[in-house]
Order: C-alpha cells, then structure tokens, then sequence
C-alpha cells in the first residue's frame, strides 16, 4: 500500500477514536481503575498520535551516495513486517492507539497485546476499525505473560514492543534472543524531581504532587517520586505539600468528579502498603496519607495520596519504583552530593528541575542521566519530541520520527551500470 494512502486510513482511524472516546474511556475506567475524568484525553491524544505518525509517511527517506559515473547507490527503508507490541494496563487506549500508529504508518503488520488486567478498550477498539485496513494487518491477541512471551520467542514476529516493567523488559529480551529479534522497550522509572533554593515553594509543591500523577493512583512511569528539596526552601515546601495532595481524594472511578482512582489489583494494593510499612520502619516521616480511605472505599483498592519526608537516599523508597501514590522527600544542600543520589539508582526515565537560574537549569539537566528532562515543568509531552529512558529505564525512543524508523530496516542498493552506448 502507498505511503500516503496508509496516512489516509490512519486519518480515519483517528476520526473514529475522537467519535467514540467517550465509550472508550468509559470502558478503561471501568477496566484499570484510573478516574474517567483523566481517561478522557487518553482517546484523544492517542487519536493525535495516529495524526502525526499519519503526517511523517513521506520522511522514510533513503539517502544517495555519489560513487561515480559508472555506478549508483543509495538506500531504501523497508517495513520488518510483523511487528508485536505489549502494552500496560495504566494507559489502556492511549497506548493501544499510540503505540500502533508508527508501525502502521511505516506498513507493518502489527500485533497487540493488551494487559490482561485491562483489554477492554482494546478489543472495543478493533471492532470500531473493523473493515478500514486490509485483513490481518491489525491484530488484538489477548493473553498474561505467557502470550508475551510466545510472541517475543515467535520467529516470525521481526520487531517486538513493550511498555512495562524492566523485570518485563529482561524477560522480553530473553525470550527474544533466541531469534536476534530487535527490541523497544518503554520500562520504569525512579524519577527526580529536583527544587534548587530560588525555586518557588509554592510552585514545587503544586509540582510535586502533579508530577507524582495522584490521579493516576500514582501508575505512571513518569512519576516523579522521588522529590530532593533544598535546605533552603524545604519546611515551606513542606507546608504546601498537603494542602496540593488534598484535591486528589479516591473514589469511583466512573464518577466524572473523581480525582483519584484505584491501584491496578490485590498484589498491587498490598506492595504499596508494603512500601509505606518499609518507609516508616527506615525512618521516614509521613506527611500526609499513608493509608486506606474509610467508608465504602475501605475494602476497594484504594491508597490515599501519601507523602513522606526524611528520606534518605539508601532507604528503599528512594530506590524503588513503587507504581503507586507515594511520593519521597529528600532534604539537600550539596548539589555535587544531590546529583549523585539522583543518579544513583538504576533507572533513568524522567527528570523534573525547578530553578530561575538557567545556567544551573541547563547543567543540571546535562548532568541527570534521564532520557526525558523538564525545566520548570513537569508530566508533559510533546508530539515530535523523543521520549525514552537511560539505564533499566528502556532501549530507544517514541512519539517522534525515531520511533517511525525504528519500525523500518535500512537496505542499500548497489548500480553497476552497463557500458555507455557509443
């Protein structure tokens, strides 16, 4: 199929998602627990995903090398064929959207497989789409780890996907090697948020609850959880924190005036209970939260907005990713010292720097080994932009043209041509 008659049926495709979100989000927030007031913009940022790898078709370009009269090289990008992509449960439809758009703008035929724990929007999803593509070019293959891995071992599976965990991450690659397959990994992430002294407090705070993603029960990979506040600016950023974490109250998450929803499952619930049992046994001082809400809610899988101070940087909640809504705060005066302990975990995903200084912004921000760095900023993303992680954080880049070509294969082509005629 010709480039831009694929960008035409992308084009549709994102028209269908932006006529049904509303359908679509209320399915995952019945399905991952994560409030539908949130889920909302899932449907349509994935529908803009869609939009712009529609847009970049033209750009799988090959490049010509001058090698002389009697000859002609040059290079072509040609798709893997079947691609598979393994997705989380805590952006069900925006990451079913989002993470099909490159591998079929690029002319794969691609495979997904959507968390067991939330399916639903997925396979809502391929009834929407039924009939705008040729026949098995988009697939839903639900299933555990199991069918994960039976896709990542599968020899005729050429490129295999993931957004998980990076316990998920080593299994997807071991399964993997067994046939050399290339991999693309979006895993987990212990991620900073760092406060210099003339920083705003009330601005780090607001910053620190958002960018620990509350509503989202604290699930995202990109939650900064680990907060390393300045001496200087730390009891009154302290002083705020609760009152920000207060607009974040757990409930039904079908409910449009939720503000919070629930953990993804039992196992989930208890290691977040886990982490705040270990964190208060190290030492840390809890703020706020730290516990199940009361009421209707007690035996849900809920977890309250939960901040603790006096971390330091060997305590395992400071060392962890906990996937849930706990968020670290660690005092600092040395920046050699601070940007040690930043870096000194094995992750590496996002970082979020608060300062007026943009001297110090800018070293600070060539010096955290993260893939993704906000400066006075923090949880957006931006469309064209690489968004990936250093160390057991991923292996390349999304939501940019990198990750469009990182479903193509690069051929070169060798001319000799015939003799000039007389």
């Amino acid at each position: 199929m010709p480039p831009l008659e694929r960008a035409r049926l992308l084009r549709e495709m994102a028209t269908i998602i932006r006529r049904n979100g509303k359908e679509l989000a209320d399915l995952d927030a019945l399905d991952c627990g994560n409030p539908v007031s949130e889920l909302a913009a899932d449907s349509m940022v994935g529908a803009a995903l869609i939009d712009y790898f529609a847009g970049l078709v033209t750009e799988m370009k090959g490049a010509s090398i001058p090698v002389g009269p009697n000859a002609v090289n040059f290079s072509v990008r040609q798709p893997f064929g079947v691609v598979a992509r393994i997705l989380a449960f805590n952006h069900p439809f925006l990451f079913c959207a989002g993470k099909i758009a490159a591998p079929l703008a690029a002319g794969n035929v691609v495979i997904v497989k959507p968390s067991e724990q939330a399916p639903l929007s997925a396979l809502r999803f391929a009834e929407l789409v039924d009939g705008l593509l040729p026949p098995g070019v988009l697939n839903i293959v639900t299933g555990g780890s199991d069918t994960g891995a039976a896709l990542a071992a599968h020899p005729k599976v050429a490129k295999i996907s993931l957004v998980g965990s990076a316990a998920a991450g080593r299994a997807v690659m071991r399964e993997a090697s067994a046939t050399l397959k290339p991999v693309l990994l979006e895993l987990g992430g212990k991620n900073a948020l760092i406060a210099y002294p003339d920083a705003d407090p009330d601005e780090v705070a607001k910053a620190m609850i958002a960018g620990m993603n509350f509503a989202w029960c604290g699930q995202s990979c990109g939650s900064t959880s680990r907060a390393f506040v300045h001496a200087d600016i730390h009891d009154a950023v302290l002083s705020r924190v609760c009152d920000a974490a207060a607009r974040y109250q757990p409930g039904d998450p079908s409910n449009p005036a939720t503000t919070m929803g629930a953990l993804i499952s039992q196992r989930q619930h208890e290691r977040v209970l886990g982490f705040i049992e270990s964190a208060r046994a190290e030492g840390g001082r809890l703020i706020c939260g730290g516990g199940v809400p009361g009421g209707d809610l007690a035996s849900g899988l809920f977890v309250e907005p939960t901040v603790f101070a006096d971390i330091t940087p060997d305590m395992r909640l400071a060392r962890e990713e906990v996937f849930g809504p706990v968020l670290g705060v660690l005092k600092w005066s040395d920046e050699a010292a601070m940007i040690e302990a930043v870096n000194a975990v094995d992750y590496g995903l996002t970082c979020s720097i608060w300062t007026r200084d943009l001297d110090r912004a800018h070293r600070t921000a060539m010096a955290v080994e993260t893939g993704y760095v906000w400066i006075n900023e923090t949880s957006r993303h931006i469309l064209g932009a690489p968004f990936g992680g250093m160390k057991q954080s991923g292996i390349g880049r999304e939501e940019c043209l990198e990750e469009l070509l990182a479903f193509t294969q690069e051929k070169n082509i060798y001319i000799a041509l015939g003799p000039r005629a007389a």
